[in-house]
């Protein structure tokens, strides 16, 4: 059976988790922000990557090309998530808002959901770990 590399999803929540540390001791530094934002980033993209490639590999084959909401309902059936769509969504929505985060309040919104995201990505990988 195939099976599915998570390394690279274990790496970049693991790096998301060190810097939100690091944060947490230096939240005046807009520079250790800004990496907190970036990394929110690709952790939210290779998220999704990881339950689209686990669910074709549940199909058996290559699924036609599935919507968001798609991906996020047919990964909460298969219990990879704690949250619904509205939630993902909100995900979604803050990291499409991470290219203005020159601005100063949309970094603070993107801020307020990135702990409560690792949170999910980190339930994401154990459900993904016990599956594959």
């Amino acid at each position: 059976m195939e099976t599915i590399d998570i390394s690279s999803f274990e790496k970049v929540l693991s790096s998301l988790e060190a810097i939100l540390i690091r944060y947490e001791k230096e939240n005046f530094d807009i520079d250790i922000r800004d990496a907190v934002i970036q990394r929110f980033e690709y952790t939210y993209s290779l998220a999704i990557k990881m339950m689209t490639r686990f669910l074709n590999l549940q199909s058996n084959e290559n699924l036609p090309q599935m919507t968001f909401n798609e991906i996020i309902r047919q990964a909460n059936q298969f219990g990879l998530l704690q949250s619904n769509l509205i939630k993902w969504t909100e995900y979604r929505q803050k990291r499409n808002a991470t290219s203005h985060t020159y601005d100063e309040n949309v970094a603070k919104e993107v801020m307020a959901v990135i702990p409560e995201f690792k949170q999910e990505a980190e339930f994401l990988l154990k459900q993904l770990k016990e599956r594959i």
